[in-house]
């Protein structure tokens, strides 16, 4: 099989990098279509989309099919989203891996710019961009809150990793050989097994950063990280993956510290006007 694609940009052929996306699917009808429709409308000369879904009981099946000439999907029980992304990657054969959830988006041109990056710095085994935060009708919120990982990846290191996740997930890319040399994602996690993915290769590789919003992250009420009923399963997720990486109590200290920090922001933007 072939890996890279021709195209013909001025005459030239250039050889894009084949990109493996995965979505990970559970009753997310509402948002599912739009986010395979950001994806399809990239227009990537090199693209394999997979949509890894749980067995979802609404409409997500019939979206599915519908576009069954576009991408591939399974549906079929699983043990939830780390384990359908970890399925996903598994099948992938991409030289270039990411996944994005069935209620985010991503940008116009994200794909061609991530290729682009990495074209240019064959040393690059991930890259990360900038990322929007949206609410359920495509409203851009909490533009504070961007900015501020914005600044922080700008800066970014390792120990500022450990200090806060600054890294966004849906506009974050990895090559095959960071999944060959570092694994898959910690099935053990639930809500934090993208963090750890961060420090588990930054660790041992930095990321290039990519100055562009190349994704948006949507907020709405049934979304994981709305749900006040996980908060302690949350932190004790942190905690213990904090443990393995951080290399002092220091580092954890300053993570509880602008955890605290943060949850008291957040607490005053979600107050009722």
């Amino acid at each position: 099989m072939n890996k890279t694609s021709p195209v013909s940009i001025k005459n030239a052929p250039v050889h894009y990098p084949k990109i493996s996306l995965i979505t990970p699917a559970l009753n997310q009808g509402q948002f599912i279509e739009r986010t395979i429709q950001s994806v399809l409308s990239q227009n990537y000369p090199n693209l394999e989309y997979i949509i890894m879904d749980g067995g979802s009981s609404d409409n997500t099946l019939d979206l599915l099919e519908r576009y069954s000439n576009q991408l591939k999907w399974v549906s079929e029980n699983d043990n939830g989203q780390t384990q359908a992304i970890n399925k996903g990657l598994a099948i992938a054969s991409g030289e270039v891996l990411a996944y994005l959830n069935a209620d985010d988006l991503l940008l116009p041109g994200a794909l061609l710019r991530v290729a682009q990056v990495f074209m240019e710095y064959p040393e690059a085994m991930w890259v990360t961009g900038q990322c929007r935060i949206v609410d359920e009708k495509n409203n851009e919120i909490r533009r504070l809150i961007t900015n501020y990982k914005n600044m922080l990846l700008h800066i970014r290191s390792f120990a500022l990793l450990l200090m806060t996740n600054y890294i966004s997930q849906p506009a974050t890319f990895w090559r095959r050989e960071a999944l060959v040399l570092v694994g898959g994602l910690d099935e053990n996690l639930r809500y934090v097994m993208d963090y750890e993915y961060w420090l588990r290769m930054y660790s041992k590789y930095p990321p290039a950063f990519i100055p562009e919003y190349l994704a948006a992250f949507r907020i709405h009420q049934s979304s994981k990280t709305t749900s006040t009923g996980h908060k302690d399963t949350y932190i004790q997720e942190e905690v213990e993956i904090l443990n393995r990486y951080a290399p002092s109590s220091w580092h954890i200290g300053a993570h509880h510290i602008h955890r605290a920090l943060m949850t008291f922001a957040y607490s005053i933007m979600n107050r009722p006007s």
